[in-house]
């Protein structure tokens, strides 16, 4: 029997359909295994070879575990929403339903073809009504909470509301906006309005003014992700940044636990790090600054109040509401300029480019400890965000503030005894202090060069820090501000609040209406909202999001059901929201769901969540860790705390796959003609490369014919060719249509099979790294999967397996493989695996063995890579039950144990033959039968043994002169 791989992958994807093979149900009699994989977009393009990477790591991982005895649920759905999908429908009226289902179809199609152990009845679609009722449910849930600061979680907004009926804010230590103060008769003596605007300073959703990308041509706002270099992702639009009144989630109220959480879980150290860094927790005083000749003052943030001495200016964020106020009229037409120019850079843009710019606002604060009237700048380095938007520049101890005075001309005053700061700024973390204060202070204006011995006297300040560590003087000046009220002692967090709307018709509804301008939620009951029907995808004439073009997309609250706008009557009749929820919104809980996705009752069923518990593996790219990752796990440890999820973090362990790289090719076009030279000749004529499809080249060699009919201006294409072939260039880039370096798995798949496929990608490197697709090394793979076959029909198709018992050793090569495979899934080292297999078939395939003793535990360790050829080798083997019910095979010690060991007998340390020798043989014995072989006598001849070395088990050297 032939191994004709599109016969058995088609039989046995047949099967495993109609068998449920991949369906799996709680048992309690089972330790279960939950894998997933980050939900994918389906975008019209399909997939190509780089996309399954994830899928068939995760796949292998599955499929082991299973074969472990565990119960393993492993489900796929669709993050369906997006704006791929609507700018489609702009350009061509196609409901962007249409176009998901369509693109879903295909995903669909080309996953099937792979032969993933999915359980596909688990399948959920954010766009689904079914699925989206529970993220607007969760957000209900979100907008009617407040976090507790002391208790260290969610709590219901009712208990805020009695507390503030009974004390007011007296003694609140909750997550809040902006601090506000006021007594319980006075929050009883305000209006319905008043009291709601209020509550959404302490909701964790809420609607907040920020800043946001905005894109004009697509009608929305923007994630930082989604915009490069000032210009969307999709379409290359402009994006300026925009202060806009949008949903926010209060995800900074749960940076503390979001760091502890990182401490409990199996990620890389390196994606931590990132998350760490993300969050930014620093420990510091909130101090306030009076602005000169004005009433006004500000609050800065600082993790080094010890440095305020070597404060010499102030620099705001550009979105600060403290710019229009301190802007003077000289500076107004500078001022307005710049901040027209940094409307177009993302935050993200701002943090990591390093070039100085700035403006000078033309105003001046008082430095509370020395007195000195120090300038206030202008400059998108500082962000809004952070602290309070105001920083204090300390330019000899911070970098970003030495360049910036460097650029600018402005006093870099050190603070540490004996730093050289001439070049750069100096690390303030050790050392002893110094000009804390200096002698001599005094009133400093913007430019003034002046140097601190021309300075007045000034008694502004008693702190004297001269003379201690850096680490004394932090404490020492913590306490003082404390004491003399200068400000507060606070930890500060980097992450800000997520902007939670878009301005999009594809998304999810919010499942709110507007009563006198304040957001309140519809009945429970009635959810889900969905989503109306819309004449235009684009944003209304008057600037309103999609949705203002619906005509039937107003609350009854009487009848608790949509109703036509006309019927808006502000009584019982309301506008809803506009606005649309964000692609994280779907993608923040979805693996809750897939536990129990037919549940119309709820998320989840407690019961089932608490044998599912949360995801032992996740696989996904490390792009999504600051977006996704961070969400996600927000959104958890918020259902954690009002007792939906059981525990805290969602993903226990996450492995993060590389990206499979383009191998692009090139021809040669000589220029001005239509003729084409290869590769190696192309240096003796004036050449234009292009790239080719790589569809048409296999192992560099160009289809001329293929060339010919790929594109009608080649269609009489001439070529100037070496031995006969014409030889391409190539080259590792981006996958990408533009360089025609896109490879489709279906047709890797119809030319050697899944099989090959799945195991080819894995032998391309380690999982976590990317490479390079390269067709040239598929054969190899194929190759194997053909001679593995051999070891169970000969060449003319006869079964030749039988029940003789193994060998010593067959079994050693057996289980030398199994201790191998078991190491590396563990560890996801499936390329060294693949190498593995290749050896053990090899071997087994030199030794003439076809013994079912060995075959049958062979076929169990290599099903998870090749499930196809598995299931049919093992029916054939006579089992009654699919491969994935068979049991992991323990490997024996026993087996492993050398009997002989192959010396390398070099001369002068080069090696010349080889000799086998007993494992217990003495160095002694065998430095004898080395010297006295025939072959040694070759390379002694006429010369003397100055010494032997013998390395047990590896090595003799015989040192001769």
């Amino acid at each position: 029997m032939e191994y004709n791989f599109r016969e058995i992958e088609k039989k046995w994807q047949k099967r495993w359909v109609e068998e449920k093979t991949y369906q799996v149900k709680e048992d309690e009699t089972k330790q279960k295994y939950y894998v997933l994989n980050m939900f994918p977009y389906p975008s019209g393009a399909g997939l190509h070879v780089g996309h399954p990477l994830g899928y068939i790591a995760s796949d292998i991982y599955a499929r082991y575990k299973r074969l472990q005895g565990f119960n393993v649920l492993n489900p796929m759905g669709y993050d369906a929403y997006g704006l791929p999908a609507e700018q489609y429908a702009i350009q061509t009226g196609q409901h962007p339903a249409i176009t998901t289902i369509n693109n879903i179809d295909c995903y669909r199609e080309q996953l099937d073809k792979i032969g993933f152990c999915f359980d596909w009845s688990r399948e959920i679609r954010t766009c689904e009504p079914e699925y989206y009722h529970w993220t607007q449910w969760a957000f209900q849930k979100i907008f009617n909470s407040y976090y507790c600061n002391d208790e260290k979680q969610a709590r219901p907004i009712e208990e805020l509301i009695q507390a503030f009926e009974q004390i007011g804010t007296n003694g609140m230590n909750v997550a809040c906006g902006e601090e506000l103060s006021f007594t319980a008769e006075e929050w009883k003596a305000k209006s319905e309005k008043e009291k709601q605007e209020i509550l959404m300073n302490y909701r964790i959703a809420y609607l907040g003014e920020t800043m946001v990308n905005w894109c004009a041509q697509l009608g929305t706002v923007l994630a930082n992700d989604e915009v490069i270099d000032g210009v969307s992702e999709r379409g290359g639009f402009p994006v300026v940044q925009k202060k806009m009144r949008q949903w926010c989630l209060r995800v900074s109220a749960y940076s503390q636990r979001l760091l502890d959480g990182l401490d409990t879980i199996d990620w890389t150290d390196s994606l931590k790090e990132t998350q760490r860094n993300w969050i930014g927790r620093s420990e510091g005083a909130e101090v306030q600054f009076k602005v000169k000749d004005s009433d006004l003052e500000f609050t800065i943030f600082t993790t080094r109040a010890d440095t305020m001495f070597g404060v010499t200016f102030m620099v705001l964020a550009p979105e600060s509401e403290l710019v229009a106020q301190l802007t003077t009229p000289e500076q107004k037409d500078e001022v307005n300029a710049y901040l027209e120019r940094t409307k177009k850079r993302t935050e993200r843009d701002r943090i990591t480019d390093r070039s100085v710019t700035g403006v000078f606002s033309g105003s001046y604060a008082i430095n509370p400890f020395t007195g000195e009237a120090v300038p206030i700048w202008i400059s998108d380095y500082v962000l809004a965000g952070y602290g309070t938007g105001a920083i204090m520049a300390v330019p000899a101890h911070d970098s970003r503030d030495y360049a910036f005075a460097k650029h600018f001309g402005l006093e870099i005053r050190p603070l540490v005894e004996g730093c050289d700061v001439s070049e750069e700024s100096f690390n303030a973390k050790e050392g002893i202090v110094c000009n804390s204060p200096i002698v001599n202070k005094g009133t400093r204006e913007q430019g003034d060069k002046a140097n601190s011995n021309q300075l007045v006297n000034s008694s502004t300040c008693q702190l004297n820090l001269n003379g201690l560590t850096i680490k004394e003087a932090i404490e020492k000046t913590k306490n003082y501000v404390k004491e003399h009220n200068l400000g507060r002692v606070k930890v500060n967090y980097r992450l800000r609040d997520a902007i939670f709307s878009r301005q999009r018709y594809w998304g999810e509804p919010f499942p709110v209406y507007y009563k006198d301008g304040m957001p309140y939620m519809i009945d429970e009951s009635s959810l889900p909202l969905e989503l109306p029907e819309v004449a235009k995808f684009l944003p209304t004439e008057t600037g309103e999001p999609p949705l203002g073009h619906a005509t039937k997309w107003a609350w009854d609250t009487v009848n608790k059901c949509v109703v036509e706008n006309e019927k808006i009557d502000n009584v019982t009749v309301f506008p809803l929201e506009l606005n649309t929820m964000p692609g994280f919104a779907g993608s923040s809980a979805y693996y809750l769901r897939y536990m129990d996705p037919h549940n119309n009752k709820a998320l989840v069923d407690r019961k089932i969540d608490e044998y599912w518990r949360s995801v032992d593996l996740y696989v996904g790219g490390t792009e999504h860790a600051t977006g996704h990752l961070i969400y996600s796990r927000f959104w958890n440890k918020f259902l954690y705390d009002v007792g939906v999820s059981i525990v805290e973090e969602p993903f226990q362990k996450l492995v993060n796959q590389g990206m499979i790289q383009g191998r692009s090719n090139f021809v040669y076009r000589i220029k001005d003609s239509n003729k084409f030279v290869s590769l190696n000749l192309k240096d003796q004529y004036d050449t234009i490369p292009l790239h080719v499809d790589v569809n048409i080249v296999s192992n560099d060699i160009l289809d001329l014919e293929a060339f010919k009919a790929w594109r009608p201006e080649f269609a009489n294409a001439e070529f100037i060719l070496e031995d006969g072939k014409y030889i391409c260039g190539w080259a590792v880039e981006k996958m990408s249509k533009s360089m025609f370096n896109v490879v489709n798995p279906d047709m890797i798949v119809e030319k050697y099979g899944a099989d090959t496929l799945r195991m080819y990608e894995m032998f391309l490197g380690p999982v976590e790294q990317s490479k390079p697709w390269d067709t040239n090394g598929i054969d190899g793979v194929y190759r194997f999967i053909k001679k593995f076959w051999s070891l169970f029909y000969d060449r003319n198709g006869s079964y030749i397996v039988t029940d003789e018992p193994a060998t010593k050793e067959e079994l050693k090569s057996l289980h030398k493989l199994i201790k191998k495979v078991t190491g590396d899934i563990e560890q996801f080292s499936y390329n060294t695996s693949v190498s593995a297999f290749m050896i053990c078939v090899n071997e087994l395939f030199s030794l003439k063995c076809s013994k079912k003793e060995i075959l049958n535990q062979l076929v169990i360790v290599l099903a998870p890579f090749a499930p196809h050829v598995c299931e049919e080798l093992w029916d054939t083997l006579g089992h009654a039950d699919s491969v994935c019910d068979a049991k992991w095979p323990a490997y024996n010690e026993e087996y492993l144990v050398e009997d002989t060991i192959n010396y390398t007998i070099s001369f002068n340390g080069k090696a010349r033959f080889n000799m086998e020798f007993p494992a217990d043989e003495t160095s002694e014995a065998i430095q004898s039968t080395v010297l006295a072989d025939e072959r040694s006598a070759k390379w002694m001849e006429g010369k003397s043994v100055v010494k032997v070395i013998v390395v047990p088990k590896k090595i003799v050297n015989i040192v001769i002169k």
